[in-house]
């Protein structure tokens, strides 16, 4: 009755808005930011190494990173000078380039909304003024790091609201900065807002174009973390954000994907995403997001609920957690399950394995494989 109730509900959504009935297409419709890095036309006009560039928008991140292999550090140095935002932004680029070029770029910002980004000793590893903005910030030692995460936001993120003073694990920094403390030595964390989210609960969380761009930003993203000869990363991904990654996840090299809060990934199981990744599912009981619809009409909606058992997700336990942005607040199981994930150690941690942490569809995990209990260290 519950799944018939909410197949009801969106189809009557669709219609309405289909007849133009509601206001959600002129009022919360976002243009999502894609295209090459700023500043990539003064790039490809001005090859101050006397050589061709690689062109930031065609070049693989593969191409970029051989290409920073064969220059010296004065010609590094160069480009970074001339082309901060560009450098900045070139994912396969070197990520201590990078961090020095986004200092640059920040410190020339007059926008009193990204002036906080620009504080000392914090490590930028993307940001991009244009439209609302979008930033990448790495909370460990990156270059060093045996395991690195990744954390994909979902909507009423960019790169002014950033730094929002809000509990200090709902924001994307404040995500990344708790998963990165539970989990320990030798992990790196990055939040990653480098794409156009949706803003509010209107029509662009409601259908997947903005999850479309987002996904090819985030696979190159993770492209270029790889180029960069880092590890793949295993990738958190909240609300919209699972979106995001699910739509991503066939060609996204990552170790696991855990989603959170999902209202779907736009597959109707995990087979469906088409990954080699591991794939976990958490979802608190408190979430208004299990009030929204698990089904896909007239292009509205994201698909089956990735904890529900017929999706084949490994579900993290989440009982501890309060509310759609309460998954990374200290304490709680959910949080102790993420850093096991993020350590890589998630096969192997804890005594107990309950019935209620067992794989929720398909055949039989190895007990070393499946997914534990809020015990998990």
């Amino acid at each position: 009755m519950r799944r018939y109730a909410r197949t009801l509900v969106a189809f009557a959504l669709a219609t309405s808005v289909a007849a133009g009935s509601t206001g959600w297409v002129s009022g919360g419709a976002q243009q999502a930011l894609t295209g090459p890095p700023p500043g990539s036309a003064q790039w490809r006009e001005n090859p101050v190494l006397g050589t061709e560039l690689p062109d930031p928008e065609r070049a693989t991140p593969a191409e970029v990173a051989r290409f920073f292999a064969g220059l010296d550090t004065a010609e590094q140095q160069l480009l970074l000078v001339r082309h901060p935002s560009v450098v900045g932004n070139l994912d396969g680029a070197p990520l201590e380039l990078r961090y020095r070029a986004n200092s640059l770029a920040l410190t020339a910002e007059d926008a009193p909304r990204y002036r906080s980004l620009a504080a000392p000793g914090r490590q930028i590893l993307a940001f991009d003024p244009r439209g609302r903005g979008q930033v990448a910030e790495v909370f460990g030692d990156l270059r060093t790091a045996q395991r690195v995460s990744v954390v994909v936001p979902g909507s009423d993120n960019d790169a002014g609201t950033f730094d929002r003073k809000v509990a200090a694990h709902g924001a994307p920094p404040g995500m990344a900065r708790t998963l990165h403390t539970a989990a320990g030595p030798g992990t790196a964390v990055i939040a990653w807002v480098g794409y156009t989210t949706p803003v509010g609960v209107g029509i662009d969380a409601a259908t997947g174009s903005l999850a479309e761009a987002g996904a090819g930003r985030l696979t190159r993203f993770a492209q270029g973390l790889t180029a960069d000869g880092l590890p793949e990363p295993a990738v958190f991904c909240h609300s919209y954000g699972s979106v995001v990654c699910g739509i991503a996840a066939h060609r996204l090299p990552a170790t696991d994907l855990v989603v959170l809060g999902s209202p779907g990934m736009r597959a109707d199981d995990a087979a469906g995403l088409r990954t080699k990744a591991r794939v976990w599912a958490a979802k608190d009981p408190t979430d208004w997001i299990d009030n929204v619809p698990n089904v896909r009409f007239a292009g509205l909606g994201h698909g089956t609920d990735p904890t529900d058992p017929v999706f084949g997700a490994r579900r993290v336990p989440a009982d501890e957690a309060r509310g759609h942005a309460g998954y990374f607040a200290p304490g709680t199981d959910s949080l102790r399950a993420f850093a096991a994930i993020a350590r890589g150690t998630a096969t192997r941690e804890g005594a107990r394995i309950p019935a209620d942490a067992q794989v929720l569809a398909g055949p039989p995990v190895p007990a070393d494989e499946q997914v534990l209990e809020g015990a998990v260290r």
